[in-house]
């Protein structure tokens, strides 16, 4: 009987192909297959092989990378009944409904197209995100990864994969070589994969920022989602047909204390935008702190201050010029501002 001969007495005509090549035991049995059939098909020699614990590779040649994932997942995912793991529907042939598990690590970066990810065909190891609770084992080529809360998977070529930003933690923490990191968080903000922000707390809350490789390589993080974001900003005001603004000032009372730096103002109306590309760590509370006491001394003495994500500028770019538009043209129904003195950002 070759792979794609149907068994008896389950037709397995509802399988996407990559399923028909790889299954459990559970569900070799619901088609008919019995156990001593199974372990005379998987003898050395035989038609087909054990590719994992319980999972079968329909035929004898090396796994493709698409079957490494389908069996890592088939390995990891709950049995949704005792005895048959969940598998595709006729209704939805495409989709595998693997329960409670997902690809994370290098190979979730490899199916997002990060160019700084090895290709799965060159990774030893599938890393596969599964409840803490869970009692399963890493074996093979599976490295099972546990968390406490499992996050929503995104489909990413018919794989359940983890959120880019848990799949980059769980990466990093594999990781020793600091250009590696680097490289890795960089395409991330770079390609608009996740804000910088969302990283840092990922990371944070895996606790790799307690390693100086991976701090270093966050300090980079933040310059680079700073700089993109900046861009964002100068292109947003000449897109939109905004009034040009100076750019990253410190304001600061004529002989008096420095206010804060703002990343563009308009002098004449009073306008300044504030850019939040703040990365959380230990000083968060502190730093926050900090900005609003700024943010409210700017207000008191008549300045309005605009604050905007880097996220806000990338998905809605139109309804931030907006914003900034609507605070220049109210500037004429306000009272006059004090008058500051603007220098260039230190």
């Amino acid at each position: 009987m070759t792979h794609n001969t149907p068994l008896s007495p389950r037709p397995l005509r509802h399988l996407s192909e990559v399923h028909r090549r790889v299954l459990s035991a559970a569900q070799l049995r619901s088609h008919g297959v019995t156990t001593a059939e199974l372990t005379e098909r998987c003898r050395e020699g035989g038609p087909w092989r054990l590719l994992l614990p319980n999972v079968v590779l329909l035929h004898s040649g090396s796994p493709t990378s698409e079957e490494r994932l389908h069996g890592a997942l088939l390995y990891a995912s709950r049995e949704s009944v005792p005895g048959v793991p969940a598998q595709p529907t006729a209704g939805d042939p495409h989709r595998p409904l693997y329960a409670e598990a997902m690809i994370t690590g290098l190979a979730a970066l490899a199916l997002y197209g990060f160019a700084t990810a090895p290709p799965l065909a060159a990774l030893d190891r599938v890393d596969v995100l599964v409840p803490r609770l869970r009692r399963l084992r890493s074996a093979g080529y599976v490295r099972v990864r546990r968390t406490a809360e499992l996050p929503t998977a995104q489909a990413v070529s018919g794989v359940p994969v983890a959120p880019v930003r848990r799949a980059l933690a769980d990466a990093v923490a594999r990781l020793t070589d600091a250009d590696t990191v680097r490289r890795l968080l960089t395409e991330a903000v770079r390609e608009g994969h996740c804000e910088p922000a969302a990283l840092v707390r990922e990371l944070n809350r895996a606790r790799l920022l307690s390693r100086s490789y991976v701090v270093d390589a966050v300090d980079s993080l933040v310059a680079e989602g700073r700089a993109a974001a900046e861009d964002r900003l100068y292109r947003l005001v000449a897109g939109h047909g905004l009034p040009d603004p100076v750019w990253n000032v410190d304001l600061r009372l004529p002989g008096g204390p420095q206010l804060g730096g703002v990343d563009a103002y308009w002098p004449e109306q009073a306008v300044a935008v504030e850019l939040n590309t703040r990365a959380p760590g230990q000083d968060e509370d502190e730093r926050w702190t900090e900005y609003a006491r700024k943010r409210e001394h700017l207000e008191r003495l008549g300045i309005t201050v605009v604050h905007v994500t880097p996220r806000a500028l990338r998905e809605s770019p139109e309804q931030q010029a907006a914003v900034v538009r609507t605070a220049l043209m109210a500037a004429g129904d306000r009272d006059p501002a004090a008058y500051v003195v603007v220098l260039p950002r230190q």
